[in-house]
């Protein structure tokens, strides 16, 4: 059956291909952003998904956004809360700053961009919630105290949203990528790259479609009886 879908930081790696893949299964897509106008409008090109702009640390902002997706494409019934941002350094040198971009992005975001359509869900008896967390959520990593720790707490929003939503058909559940070849993580020198992989037991990075077809079964009618669940698609990195 084909719902209206929204996929936050939705035009760029992961998020690009997750929109993709939820098209392909016959959804139709909002892919939001944040900044990048000319990869938007490129991405809207190419695929004909409809691109929105907003911030998603900004409550008012997501709101107003996402009621404009509604008037354009009807109640969203799928949301991806794929938005996400790093703002490493070890902790000892991480400042008040980083802290709070992140965890405003990372954390609060994901409760900005579902709180607003969690009663039309509600009403509607029917939604799939679906967050992308992260290995580093799982493990912890150095230099990323901030964004692991927006990263765990998606877990607990994910456990907790299934609780709250099964009864009246809502599934929450989360993706843990490892690492994935994005533009960001191919963009390092090819010599940390190799130590990366080197940790990865398939010998490989991951394709941001392989996270975008976990996601297109966690949305789907297939998927009903999976809740509170935790994806973790990180070729044997980490097993939890």
């Amino acid at each position: 059956m084909s719902r209206i879908a929204l996929v936050t930081g939705g035009s760029r790696g992961i998020g690009a291909a997750i929109s993709v893949a939820l098209k392909a299964a016959g959804h139709t897509v909002a892919a939001n952003y944040a900044g990048n106008d000319e990869a938007a409008e490129k991405f809207t090109a190419e695929t004909g998904i409809k691109t929105y702009k907003w911030n998603v640390a900004d409550y008012e902002a997501s709101k107003a956004g996402i009621a404009q997706v509604e008037a354009d494409l009807g109640p969203v019934d799928i949301v991806v809360a794929n938005a996400g941002i790093t703002r490493d350094a070890p902790f000892h040198k991480m400042t008040p700053e980083q802290w709070h971009q992140v965890i405003d992005t990372n954390l609060t975001g994901v409760f900005n961009t579902v709180h607003p359509v969690w009663p039309g869900m509600r009403d509607r008896k029917f939604g799939r919630v679906v967050v992308i967390s992260s290995i580093n959520g799982q493990k912890g990593q150095f230099a990323q105290v901030n964004y692991a720790a927006t990263k765990a707490g998606d877990l607990g929003i994910v456990k907790s949203l299934a609780q709250e939503g099964a009864r009246a058909g809502i599934t929450a559940n989360a993706v843990c990528p490892g690492y994935i070849a994005t533009e960001m993580v191919m963009a390092v020198p090819e010599k940390v790259r190799d130590s990366i992989i080197a940790q990865i037991p398939a010998g490989r990075l991951g394709e941001p479609e392989e996270i975008a077809r976990c996601v297109a079964f966690l949305v789907s009618e297939d998927a009903g009886f999976i809740n509170g669940s935790t994806i973790s698609a990180n070729g044997a990195q980490f097993f939890v």
